[in-house]
């Protein structure tokens, strides 16, 4: 129920009343908001010092992520390298034993093929009254398309074969047996082959079996470029 007062000095007590309320409400509210300013702006300084904070150290997270990355990324492109190497070199050298085995029958077959010639070289084809000379020739031709056969075999997978004859010795691919007196020659030249070496690509697959020479002038240091 709305009670109504008529009496005009009622009323004016209720009006003062209601306003006295009003700017009490209006005076707490006042003292909450400023109280509110006053501590965002203390909060807002906070909280700039803690974000330059924060990105400075997600900066750094960063920055060490990145490196990782990348050292991860030069680690996993040098396995594929040496994988891809590796499979590379797998397939470039796997006859590597089975050539090995075999270069003892190219020896057989190189010796054979001299024994024959000479042989033949030897008989009197005037005097042949047993049919020698057809038999030693059909022979060496046959020793000689086996040999000659293995050799293309050989060249196919990349076995080749080198003579040393006359060059400087090099460790690396020639074996020394002896050494022969040689004054007309520069010390360490291959003066004699017994066995002839096998390359595999760039692999020495056999050294050559050689004699060198001693007591023979010393070859001159190569001159060095620029004059000096």
């Amino acid at each position: 129920m709305i009670r109504r007062y008529t009496n005009p000095k009622t009323r004016k007590v209720l009006h003062m009343n209601q306003m006295v309320k009003l700017q009490r409400k209006t005076v707490v509210r006042l003292e909450v908001g400023t109280e509110d300013l006053d501590l965002s702006k203390e909060d807002l300084v906070k909280l700039v010092f803690e974000k330059d904070e924060l990105l400075t150290s997600k900066d750094e997270e960063i920055k060490d992520m990145k490196d990782k990355v990348l050292r991860s990324y030069a680690e996993m492109e040098n396995v594929i390298a040496r994988t891809k190497r590796e499979s590379e070199n797998s397939k470039k050298y796997a006859v590597q034993n089975f050539s090995k085995s075999l270069l003892d029958v190219a020896d057989n077959l190189a010796r054979a093929s001299s024994v024959v010639k000479e042989s033949f070289s030897k008989l009197d084809t005037s005097e042949d009254s047993s049919g020698a000379v057809p038999l030693l020739k059909t022979l060496l031709e046959g020793v000689d398309m086996t040999d000659k056969q293995l050799g293309e075999v050989f060249k196919k997978f990349g076995v080749e074969r080198f003579d040393p004859l006359n060059e400087k010795f090099n460790p690396d691919k020639h074996f020394a047996l002896f050494q022969i007196p040689d004054p007309s020659k520069p010390s360490g030249t291959v003066a004699s082959v017994v066995k002839v070496g096998y390359m595999l690509h760039d692999r020495v697959l056999r050294p050559a079996e050689v004699g060198v020479t001693e007591g023979g002038p010393s070859e001159e240091p190569e001159e060095k470029s620029g004059g000096e």
